[in-house]
């Protein structure tokens, strides 16, 4: 098995596992996959968050803001791994309650970096963010057809 495989074999499957729990109100996993040492970084969908004195409270209050888990998909784009540092980046597809209402469908486009303590890969940054599929492979807009960032619309700008 090559590295990049050792690593998403050992990732992955925790990081489905602390998703579903924190929809079902369980920060434990979560808690569990996190490095508790600094420097570790949260730029989350909802919330920023600046080490573990800030993230631990955070994680908590988010996790008791759901009220269940009916499904996850976790769609991985990308993986690498070198020496004590890796990542995934992935789309999260997810059907979850909030605060007892309904569930509904979102997905998330997330990157996670991974730094190795002691022998065991933990989480010390996350970037997650609202994905829309319905742009998923529909080129950019653009003014004059161009490429480049300066053409994006600026009703666009806010969502790079």
């Amino acid at each position: 098995m090559t590295d990049i495989a050792e690593f998403r074999s050992a990732v992955v499957p925790r990081l489905e596992e602390e998703v579903v729990a924190i929809h079902n109100g369980d920060v434990g996993p979560r808690m569990a996959l996190w490095s508790h040492s600094d420097p570790v970084t949260l730029f989350g969908a909802e919330m920023t968050r600046q080490g573990w004195d800030e993230l631990e409270p955070a994680f908590e209050l988010l996790a008791a803001s759901f009220s269940g888990s009916e499904s996850l998909d976790f769609e991985v784009l990308a993986a690498e791994v070198s020496k004590d540092l890796g990542y995934v980046v992935g789309i999260e597809h997810s059907v979850a309650a909030r605060r007892g209402a309904p569930a509904v469908s979102y997905a998330l486009r997330v990157t996670t970096i991974f730094r190795r303590e002691a022998g065991e890969w933990k989480v010390v940054h996350r970037h997650g963010d609202r994905y829309d599929e319905s742009g998923r492979n529909r080129p950019a807009d653009r003014i004059d057809g161009a490429a480049g960032p300066t053409d994006v619309r600026s009703d666009q700008a806010a969502d790079l």
